[in-house]
């Protein structure tokens, strides 16, 4: 049985990507520099912030950076323009957790990044058990050692978890680590051309679409690497 589904945040339970570049740039003004073309966050979106920063904007002082954004992103989460999930994904988990599984958060953002979600009073607090992020985690996506704390803190094996996200590294970690793998495209901005269909269990279009999917996964009771022949990837 599926007991475990594990969601990315960003371009899956969020739509994030076009507020980021917003966000990002603002920062980058701030600190005196020119912004980044939409084009070269694209290419870099999935990657660590920093990480990609070094691309974005080649020569920025990330200490300095990363302490205005820090600023920056306080202000978009107060004025509600970043991270805020939709009442129908909120529904899709509540569905989840109905049907006996787990619900879990596994991001490459650091603690700092996903403090805000973290809160008592957040609306994720009684329907995700457990957020894996860049600062309790030894890897990060696309090595598939991602999901190494993750499976030992719960004991489970990874055919009994599906993750669920948006890009090719996120495909590459979970496939690599043997778990199932559901891509969300939801976003727009990868098509599932950019995928290797050898890690991927099944594509979905919206978010709250993961249910019935998972539901069609757990029934068919195949490992993981048996997935693919079944549910092709919707025109």
């Amino acid at each position: 049985m599926i007991q475990a589904v594990i969601v990315d945040v960003d371009d899956t339970l969020c739509l994030t990507e076009a507020v980021c570049f917003d966000l990002e740039n603002e920062v980058l003004t701030a600190m005196g520099r020119d912004p980044m073309s939409r084009a070269v966050h694209l290419a870099t979106w999935g990657e660590p912030l920093l990480d990609a920063m070094l691309k974005r904007s080649p020569g920025v002082d990330l200490d300095r950076f990363a302490m205005t954004y820090r600023q920056v992103l306080r202000r978009y989460v107060a004025d509600g323009r970043l991270d805020e999930i939709a009442p129908e994904n909120l529904h899709a988990l509540d569905q989840i957790v109905l049907d006996g599984r787990t619900v879990m958060l596994l991001t490459s953002r650091t603690e700092s990044e996903v403090e805000h979600m973290l809160v008592p009073d957040h609306v994720l607090a009684q329907r995700v058990s457990a957020v894996y992020h860049a600062d309790n985690t030894r890897f990060r996506k696309p090595d598939p050692r991602a999901f190494d704390e993750l499976l030992a803190a719960t004991g489970l094996d990874p055919e009994q978890c599906v993750y669920v996200g948006d890009s090719p590294g996120d495909a590459q970690a979970s496939g690599g680590a043997g778990l199932h793998f559901i891509a969300c495209l939801q976003s727009g901005v990868r098509k599932r051309e950019d995928f290797d269909v050898r890690h991927v269990s099944a594509f979905i279009h919206t978010f709250s679409e993961l249910v019935d999917v998972v539901r069609r996964l757990d029934a068919a009771r195949l490992p993981p690497s048996s997935r693919t022949a079944e549910y092709e990837p919707s025109p």
